[in-house]
């Protein structure tokens, strides 16, 4: 399992960071717009919609991503970061309140259109925060790797008490301070480090919250650190309510494109509504 997990981690990077690391953007939309299609795939069959309506959902998902990003372009007003963060603060903070049970008792067409809102949303912030600049964009993306990492770490040493035994019995109230701690120390260094001294494209999310915010950019890090947990805890109770370990096998070894960005979800929409302050 783990040769067969870091054989895909490797092809997904072999794939990924030439995209982003291209001078056209539209190399890595058109990645990500395929990615955002597999995701909407997944998330139909997870509820309640398999076989051609799964693949019809996920074509008219990334249908309705490239129709935006035509008229739009880059310049996605910032009330639409807002809209969608308070939907994932509002929703999401509702349905894990709601617990497993709760979630198959609302109506499958409103769990279709939630999806297809939160992945549109996720995939217009990717990117446009891409656009911004590839620092901004990976310090953004650090932030929650980091959460998970801190989080994993902290929890093993340490955790005791559980934070959502029904939904996610791994994580632990412990694990998930220890996550923010961790992306604390790593929004330090960005800014006093790696924006200082490597010639980066652009000022990172780090650089700019500290800016615009001063201290209270470390509340918003708090915040964007428990949003994270909140993305990771949501998709694991859609797949639980679902009966399913793993959203899909397209990503042998790591489950499904949900399962890896799941804690990005609310973030990347979030990151930006905040830098817009």
């Amino acid at each position: 399992m783990l040769i067969q997990r870091v054989i895909t981690a490797l092809v997904l990077l072999a794939i990924l960071l030439p995209a982003l690391f291209a001078s056209n953007p539209t190399w890595f939309a058109l990645l990500t717009l395929a990615m955002i299609a597999a995701a909407g795939w997944e998330w139909s069959r997870l509820n309640g919609r398999a076989g051609a309506a799964a693949l019809v959902y996920g074509a008219v998902l990334a249908a309705l991503c490239a129709g935006t990003f035509y008229l739009v372009g880059f310049n996605v007003p910032a009330w639409c970061w807002w809209l969608a963060g308070g939907l994932w603060v509002l929703g999401g903070v509702r349905a894990l309140a709601a617990g497993v049970a709760g979630w198959p008792k609302l109506s499958p067409v409103l769990r279709l259109v939630l999806g297809a809102v939160l992945l549109w949303a996720a995939w217009l912030a990717l990117i446009v925060a891409r656009q911004r600049g590839i620092n901004f964009l990976l310090s953004a993306m650090c932030l929650v790797w980091m959460a998970d990492i801190a989080a994993y770490f902290a929890g093993k040493a340490l955790g005791r008490r559980k934070l959502a035994p029904a939904i996610s019995p791994g994580k632990s109230w412990e694990g998930a301070i220890g996550g923010l701690v961790g992306v604390i120390v790593l929004g330090v260094v960005w800014v006093h480090v790696i924006d200082v001294r490597v010639p980066v494209d652009s000022a990172s999310m780090y650089t700019v919250l500290a800016q615009r915010l001063g201290v209270v950019s470390v509340l918003a890090l708090v915040f964007l650190s428990a949003m994270s947990v909140v993305g990771d805890l949501f998709e694991s109770l859609v797949k639980r309510a679902a009966g399913a370990k793993d959203s899909s096998q397209l990503l042998p070894g790591h489950g499904g494109v949900l399962d890896r960005v799941d804690a990005l979800l609310p973030v990347l929409p979030l990151a930006l509504a905040l830098t817009s302050l």
